[in-house]
């Protein structure tokens, strides 16, 4: 099924632009209630990933925010300097490197998440919770649909290596 025509697509209204600009929104808006942290509303999602037990390695804390490695290594090294983050040398894997909190960033962070819930709760003012929970539905399914594109296009990426 075909959502959009090429000659009357509105970037203005469409989805994908939607998203960016909601995107970019919630972002500011982060880094505007965040600042009296000292901290960016990009620090913000990286501790929340790792605060959250998301993720332990830079490499999972890409994926989850579809980041790039190299920007990520730099988040966390600046992360690292403020003391918020720690790098750990795994257990198990003495060759993997797993990422905690500091003390400092375990007593700053549920201070931060009280911030940034309430300025995601201003964002949706006037929606339910049932219209929320729709609508991230909807989103997850984009990102499936996104996913299982990236999958169908890995082979032929493959093959041009």
């Amino acid at each position: 099924m075909t959502i959009y025509d090429p000659a009357t697509f509105d970037i203005t209204s469409a989805v994908p632009p939607l998203i960016a600009r909601v995107r970019g929104a919630f972002m500011a808006a982060l880094d505007t209630r965040l600042a009296g942290f000292e901290v960016k509303a990009a620090d913000y999602v990286v501790l929340a990933t790792i605060a959250n037990d998301k993720a332990d390695t830079a490499s999972t804390v890409c994926s989850i925010l579809a980041h790039d490695p190299g920007a990520m290594t730099r988040k966390i090294d600046a992360l690292e300097a403020r003391g918020l983050v720690r790098r750990v040398r795994s257990a198990e894997d003495r060759r993997a490197i797993k990422l905690e909190l500091t003390a400092e960033g375990r007593k700053l962070f549920p201070k931060m998440r009280v911030v940034a819930i309430a300025m995601v709760n201003e964002m949706l003012r006037g929606f339910t919770k049932p219209e929320v929970r729709e609508l991230e539905g909807m989103l997850k399914r984009i990102l499936a649909n996104a996913a299982a594109l990236e999958r169908e296009a890995a082979p032929a990426r493959e093959a041009r290596r």
